[in-house]
Formats: C-alpha cells, sequence, structure tokens
C-alpha cells in the first residue's frame, strides 16, 4: 500500500460501525479505536461515583482521574477498553450505561477530553475509527468518511441479541425505546451532535450482509489509499 490514510465511520446505535470498523482494521492491518467504548467508560466511571451529569466542576475534576486505554485481548482477538487500570469491556454494555451514555456523550468537557486523546491517537494515520463525531469533528480531514444507517426495527433487533447475552430478560421494546432515545440525543445535543458530513458516503446495511457491507466499505478504502 502507498501511504496510509484515516477512515472515519459515523452513525447511529447499532448500525454495525464497529462491527465494520474491526473488519476493515484487521484487513489493512490498521489501529481500530473504539470511540464509543470510550464514552461508555466514562460513562461507567460517573455512575460508579455518583458524578451528577449537570454539575460541571464535579465533572471536570472526575475527568482529570480517568485514564483509557485499549489492550489486545488474545482469547477473543480484540482490543479491550481498560479504565484506570481495569478491564471494562463488559461492564459498559450492559443496559445501565447504555441508558446513560448518551446524556454523557453530550457534555462539552466530556467530549473535548475525549476529542483530544481521539486525535492524538490519528496523528500518524493508518486508523480506522467509529463514532458520532469522527468524520465532522474529529477527523474532518479524513480520506474515507462512511455514515452507516439501518431501518430503527432491525437495528434493535440486531441489538437485542447482543445484549441477550448478558440480560436474558431484555426486551425488544426495551431496547427499541433505547435506541430511540439515544438517537434523539445525539442528533439534537448542543455539542458535536451526530450528522452525515457533507463528502461522507452513505451505506445503508438494512438489507445487505455484513460481508457485503465490508466489501463495498473495502473497496472505498483501498481507492484512496492506491
Amino acid at each position: 500500500m502507498s501511504h496510509k490514510i484515516i477512515i472515519a465511520i459515523d452513525g447511529y446505535s447499532s448500525c454495525g460501525k464497529s462491527t465494520l470498523a474491526k473488519a476493515l482494521a484487521t484487513k489493512l492491518e490498521y489501529v481500530f479505536i473504539d470511540t464509543g467504548a470510550m464514552y461508555r467508560s466514562i460513562a461507567l466511571y460517573f455512575l460508579r461515583n455518583h458524578i451528577a451529569f449537570d454539575d460541571q466542576p464535579a465533572i471536570e475534576s472526575a475527568l482529570h482521574n480517568i485514564k483509557l486505554h485499549f489492550e489486545f485481548n488474545p482469547v477473543t482477538q480484540k482490543s479491550d477498553i481498560f479504565l484506570n487500570g481495569e478491564n471494562v469491556e463488559a461492564l459498559i454494555r450492559e443496559m445501565k450505561v447504555s441508558s446513560k451514555v448518551s446524556e454523557v456523550a453530550s457534555i462539552a468537557a466530556v467530549r473535548d477530553f475525549a476529542v483530544a486523546q481521539q486525535q492524538a491517537m490519528g496523528v500518524d494515520k493508518g486508523i480506522v475509527m467509529d463514532g458520532r463525531d469522527i468524520g465532522t469533528v474529529v477527523f474532518p480531514q479524513a480520506e474515507l468518511k462512511l455514515f452507516v444507517t439501518a431501518d430503527p426495527l432491525i437495528r434493535a433487533n440486531r441489538r437485542l441479541l447482543e445484549l441477550k447475552a448478558v440480560d436474558p430478560n431484555i426486551t425488544l421494546e426495551i431496547v427499541a425505546e433505547n435506541l430511540k432515545h439515544r438517537d434523539l440525543m445525539d442528533s439534537t445535543r448542543e455539542h458535536s451532535p451526530l450528522r452525515q458530513a457533507n463528502d461522507a458516503l452513505v451505506l445503508d446495511n438494512t438489507h445487505i450482509s455484513k460481508q457485503e457491507q465490508f466489501e463495498i466499505a473495502l473497496n472505498w478504502a483501498m481507492e484512496r489509499i492506491g
């Protein structure tokens, strides 16, 4: 490959952004950065330490005490996120965190904290990053920007299958309502709202398989890598 690029993937919750990002990173031998895991970990810290989401001084103080990093897990062959030295990969996927992550991610100080770390990770390029504002705020200069979407019911069913593993009592209604709430929070928040970058390519995966989605995105990436 002649040179490395930055691949920015944005879109709604449970659209398969992370799955696509991980697959592209593996194929291209790029670094995958799960920004959603970063915001979830911050939300987990706030919940554990009873940080009110409207208490600006407490939030700014708490952020100084948060250290995040990723480590490769040889068992799962994926990168797990660590919060102050603790592997919280499983904990951040629970509904109690999912129900609060959009609210936490809408806080300006939190976004500034996370975006600064994300931008530092992309200095040398060769990364795939997914989130809500990667192509619009974090890396507006990214060579490839994707906006992933899918039918809300399809998304809810996909998310339900994931959550059943950790919460057998979860229902489709609860999941669908959570996604609806997160969509509203993500797209209407004041700071870095979810929106499609003007130069992003739309990838609607409602009626295509993961493999088909991967092949489309890979072709777009290879066109830019050269």
